[in-house]
């Protein structure tokens, strides 16, 4: 199947959107799991759909067939969206070592992932809007 576009700054503009919203929920959750206000199995509840939004969207991505001119910025998105992707992931590792008793020396490994994940995903973010034609 074949996502088509027309308009192809507005389609990023519009997944942009969604993507901001997404991260901006995580982020929120996410300090809910660390200070105890969700638990981590509605956490994990959280992050499944989530997950699964941001999977469609990649998916869109890679049946859109930008034109030429907006390969380069349709790429670093779909790759920060993957990088976004990593990090809900790496989340859900610390939400299981939060529900198996960790020691937060044995999770600072893992929210150090979390923050560079992140980075990695704003940056591809900054990439993709200095590529766009």
């Amino acid at each position: 199947t074949t996502f088509v576009v027309s308009d192809y700054g507005e389609y990023l503009d519009g997944v942009k959107n969604i993507h901001e919203v997404l991260q901006e929920s995580m982020e929120i959750e996410l300090q809910n799991l660390q200070n105890g206000s969700v638990s981590p199995q509605e956490y994990l509840e959280i992050t499944e759909v989530t997950g699964s939004q941001v999977t469609a969207q990649i998916s869109e991505f890679v049946t859109s067939k930008p034109s030429e001119e907006w390969s380069d910025s349709y790429i670093n998105y779909m790759d920060a969206m993957k990088k976004f992707n990593s990090y809900i992931v790496e989340t859900k590792v610390l939400a299981n070592m939060i529900e198996n008793g960790s020691t937060s020396e044995e999770m600072e490994e893992t929210l150090q992932k979390i923050e560079t994940l992140k980075n990695e995903s704003i940056q591809l973010i900054k990439i993709s809007d200095e590529s766009r034609p």
